[in-house]
C-alpha cells in the first residue's frame, strides 16, 4: 500500500510524470547528439531559429527568444556565448536605433547545419517506438502548446 495519496494506483499511468521521464531521456539523447559540435541545447535552438528565420528580415533579440519560445534573459546571455564562439553576430537595426539585430555567422551556419542531422537523427531513434502514430503525437503535442494550427 502506497503512502502517496495520488489519484494513480501505477505512476505509469500518470501523464505528467511520464511526460517528465521521457522529456529527460529525450534531453540526455539530445545532449549526447549536440557534444560534438560543443552547443548546448538551447544554443542549438537560437542557432536553428535564426537559421531558419528569413534572412532578408532583420531579427531582434526579443523576435529571437519568441520564435524560439525561450525566456528573453537567457536568451541575451546565450546570444552573448554565440557571439563570442563567432556563430551569431550582433548589430545596428536599420529601421529602430535602440534595438539590436541578431544574425548567424558563416560558421554558425555550417555548425548549426551539421547539428540539425545529428539531432533529427535522435529525434528519428528517441520517437521511432510510436511507428504510424508519430504524426499523431506531434499533433496532440501542439494541442498540449495551445498551437491549434497543428490541428
Amino acid at each position: 500500500m502506497s503512502r502517496l495519496d495520488s489519484d494513480y494506483s501505477d505512476a505509469r499511468r500518470s501523464p505528467g510524470l511520464m511526460l517528465w521521464r521521457v522529456t529527460n531521456a529525450w534531453q540526455r539523447s539530445i545532449r549526447s547528439a549536440l557534444a560534438p559540435f560543443d552547443l548546448t541545447h538551447v544554443q542549438f535552438v537560437l542557432l536553428a531559429a535564426l537559421a531558419h528565420a528569413d534572412p532578408e528580415e532583420p531579427m531582434t533579440q526579443r523576435e529571437l527568444a519568441d520564435a524560439a519560445s525561450t525566456d528573453p534573459m537567457m536568451t541575451s546571455q546565450v546570444v552573448r556565448a554565440l557571439e563570442r564562439n563567432g556563430l551569431i553576430v550582433r548589430g545596428a537595426h536599420p529601421q529602430d536605433r535602440r534595438a539590436v539585430t541578431v544574425a548567424p555567422t558563416p560558421a554558425g551556419l555550417a555548425i548549426v547545419n551539421r547539428a540539425v542531422l545529428a539531432v533529427e537523427a535522435a529525434d528519428r531513434a528517441t520517437f521511432a517506438a510510436l511507428g504510424s502514430e508519430q504524426d499523431d503525437f506531434t499533433r496532440m503535442l501542439g494541442i498540449l502548446e495551445g498551437n491549434r494550427e497543428s490541428e
